[in-house]
This record gives C-alpha cells, sequence and structure tokens, in this order.
C-alpha cells in the first residue's frame, strides 16, 4: 500500500526518536507515537495541506494492562479530513508511571470535554488543559475506573447507596383464563 508506506516513511524522518509504526485495518491507518510528541504530530496532521485533518472526532484510552503494547496505555485520537472525507487513527503511547501528554486544545477545542473524560476515567493528565478536572465522577474519587486494574464491582463506594427494591408483577389480572 503506497500511501502506508509513504506515511510511514514521513513520519519517521519527521519524527525519528517518537515515531514506532504505522499500520493499517480494514483501509484505515493508525499511526502508534510515543506521547510526548502527540501535539506537533497532530498539528502537522492538522495543518499540512497534504494531509488536512480538520476535526477532531473523539479521544479516547485504552488500558493494554496485560495484553501488550508499546506501553501500558494508549491514548487514541480519531481524525476526519472534511474535504476528502477521510479519516486516520492516531495512538499516542503513554507512560505507566507518569501517564501525561500535551493537550491538544489549542488545535481543537472539542478536545476540552474529551480529554477531562480521559482523565477522570484513566488518570492520564494532559499538560496545558485550561480546565482539567473530573467530569463524571466526585472531586474526591481517588481511582479511575476504566483501568483494567479497577475491580469489576468497584472499591465498595456504592455499599451505602440506597436501593429501589421493584417488583415484576404479571399485567394480567390474577382471575383472568387464558382459554
Amino acid at each position: 500500500m503506497p500511501a502506508l508506506k509513504q506515511l510511514s516513511d514521513l513520519l519517521s524522518a519527521k519524527f525519528p526518536d517518537a515515531f514506532l509504526e504505522v499500520t493499517e485495518f480494514r483501509g484505515m491507518l493508525s499511526i502508534h507515537i510515543r506521547g510526548g510528541l502527540i501535539l506537533d504530530l497532530l498539528r502537522m496532521l492538522k495543518t499540512d495541506p497534504r494531509f488536512a485533518y480538520n476535526f477532531l472526532a473523539d479521544v479516547t484510552a485504552v488500558d493494554h494492562l496485560k495484553k501488550g503494547g508499546h506501553t501500558r496505555y494508549s491514548v487514541v485520537y480519531h481524525l476526519l479530513n472534511q474535504y476528502d472525507a477521510k479519516r486516520i487513527v492516531v495512538h499516542a503511547w503513554v507512560d505507566e508511571e507518569n501517564p501525561a501528554l500535551p493537550s491538544v486544545y489549542s488545535l481543537w477545542k472539542t478536545a476540552d470535554w474529551q480529554e477531562r473524560e480521559v482523565f477522570d476515567l484513566f488518570g492520564i493528565r494532559f499538560e496545558g488543559h485550561p480546565d482539567l478536572r473530573r467530569i463524571m465522577n466526585p472531586e474526591d474519587f481517588g481511582f479511575h475506573p476504566l483501568r483494567k486494574d479497577y475491580p469489576l464491582h468497584g472499591r465498595g463506594e456504592r455499599d451505602d447507596f440506597p436501593v429501589v427494591g421493584r417488583t415484576i408483577g404479571s399485567k394480567w389480572p390474577a382471575d383472568r383464563s387464558f382459554e
């Protein structure tokens, strides 16, 4: 695939210390990069006319706890070129001991709440974010529930929540015959 080879050559030359690989799955290109230079890479993908990925569709994260990968966490950016309707995925691999990346809020204002969600649920910090605080969990909640090492049933934080009892009954009167 020529586009894959061209992109791989360009990125390895432009980001020799950060570039990891370019992969393709079902026609979708994915760039894998060490997280420290993610802002520079995304700026190039947005502003360089050869790419023009001008729309940030989504920011999410993956915890590769036992699955393997370049590091434990990857922050995943889904980009769209609105002129050609082309998409690309960028994986920024983040160090487990200090999970932090530069914020891309300066490139796309839509990153505001998306980065906050990743911070809240995975604990990955976005340096330079204008308002990095929890968006779903209380500020004093000390955990990040989408990490793979978070217990499936929680850590007991819901033990004192009131339980709403529900009864399920038949919608048919008890004396109704089904003959």
